[in-house]
């Protein structure tokens, strides 16, 4: 063992710290899934329609995981601390000229929420997020890469559970510029202070627990992959359309959560399940797929997920209670399903591509999310506002059978990954 080895072993590891600030931060830049109660409370008197409304969410959506490439770059080489930073005041920036725009110039509210909301917050939300997992997940041996990518992703799907009844209330009581203002400034300072927290090891560190390397004189399997080789690998483009799929049928549901019950109080309990099925869904999945293996738990629950959207297809968004419920247990597990790809893919990019250069090529795998979720939100409200299929209007329902044929097709071609098998020379005597 090298000296430098042997004193990275002696640091003391807050990987539980790095852990839950990364939660934290992520439960700030989770007000993303929270729009469809924005949306909601958007004046009349803005003159937007259904696919207006989703411009603002759909641009964050696309401006968020493009970021992630540059962001992910940025993490792993100037570490977490300034780059979370930066997402939190572009985050509060974003909102806060979203806000200004909605008090002061209501001829230009929907360029305003695009810039603001779209632009600015988004980028700011794919800084904050670049940061919070790899710095975790890099405290722990292999073993636990599921759980803790879990937990440190769940904060972004649990924060409507609060962002929710905060945001209704003060819209009823501010409005909604406002409110996003008040947001705006609160998310700021949060995530700014959170970001402080954040800790990569040092060069060298080995968490307790890892299996040790087994020496050898041969060629061994590559471990580490620099983003070019990574775009070099067939498994990279199955893996980004797997996402895809998974991601944007789970973020059209999201972007209409609202409008899923015919009533106000049964769409928002519909958003507040989501986001609880979210959160929780992350971490189940992180912890199966510990134990089971990605694979198997990906095709589980893109299967979950097709039977859940088709579901929501047949759901009439009725008063009775009954009808309610069903849509509340649905939207849960619709949340639950769809969490799953954001602890299992940045787990498989981890097994698959190494830890070295996590950051950036997580950040590569991850603009499928992105553009995922951007093409099936915008298909939703051009559904919906009968612009794709005149007799579809007022319904979502072909929008939910596009993308539970994206799923099937998913689950299908999951069965056919397999990690990189590329082989590089060992240095000799290392372990």
């Amino acid at each position: 063992m090298s000296a430098e080895v042997a004193a990275a072993a002696r640091v003391r590891n807050p990987g539980w710290r790095v852990t839950f600030a990364g939660l934290g931060i992520n439960l700030a830049l989770g007000v993303l899934y929270a729009w469809s109660i924005v949306a909601g409370g958007i004046p009349a008197s803005w003159g937007w329609d259904q696919s207006d409304k989703q411009w603002p969410y759909s641009i964050a959506c696309l401006v968020f995981c493009l970021v992630m490439v540059p962001a992910g770059r940025l993490q792993d080489r100037l570490g977490p601390r300034g780059v979370a930073t930066l997402g939190g005041v572009l985050v509060g920036l974003g909102m806060v000229m979203a806000a200004l725009c909605g008090l002061y110039a209501p001829n230009h509210t929907l360029l305003g929420f695009i810039l603001g909301f779209g632009v600015l917050a988004g980028a700011g939300i794919g800084f904050g997020y670049a940061s919070a997992t790899p710095p975790a997940v890099k405290w722990f041996p292999p073993a636990k890469t599921g759980l803790i990518a879990g937990l440190v992703v769940s904060g972004f799907g649990l924060a409507s559970v609060y962002v929710t009844p905060l945001a209704s209330a003060l819209i009823a009581s501010v409005g909604l510029a406002g409110t996003v203002l008040i947001l705006g400034i609160g998310f700021l300072v949060v995530v700014c202070a959170l970001a402080q927290l954040l800790k990569p090891p040092p060069a060298g560190y080995v968490p307790a627990g890892t299996p040790v390397a087994k020496v050898s004189t041969g060629p061994v399997k590559k471990a580490e992959f620099t983003p070019r080789e990574v775009l070099k690998t067939w498994q990279f483009y199955l893996i980004w359309f797997l996402y895809a799929c998974g991601a944007g049928a789970g973020l059209m549901v999201i972007s209409v959560a609202q409008k899923i019950g015919s009533a106000a109080a049964v769409g928002a309990i519909v958003v507040v399940s989501l986001a609880i099925g979210n959160g929780a869904g992350r971490i189940g999945a992180g912890i199966l797929s510990d134990k089971l293996g990605r694979k198997a738990a990906l095709v589980l629950f893109f299967v979950l997920q097709t039977v859940m959207v088709l579901g929501l297809s047949q759901a009439k968004p009725q008063t009775a209670l009954g009808s309610a419920v069903a849509l509340v247990v649905m939207a849960a597990l619709v949340g639950a399903n769809y969490g799953s790809n954001l602890a299992l893919f940045p787990s498989i990019a981890k097994d698959f591509y190494g830890l070295k250069n996590f950051g950036v090529n997580y950040g590569l795998v991850f603009t499928a999310w992105g553009i995922g979720g951007f093409m099936l939100a915008k298909f939703a409200g051009w559904v919906y506002d009968g612009k794709i299929v005149a007799a579809w209007k007022g319904s979502f329902e072909f929008a939910y059978y596009t993308s539970a044929a994206l799923l099937v097709l998913a689950a299908i071609l999951t069965l056919t990954l397999k990690a990189p098998h590329h082989l590089e020379k060992s240095q000799k005597g290392a372990a």
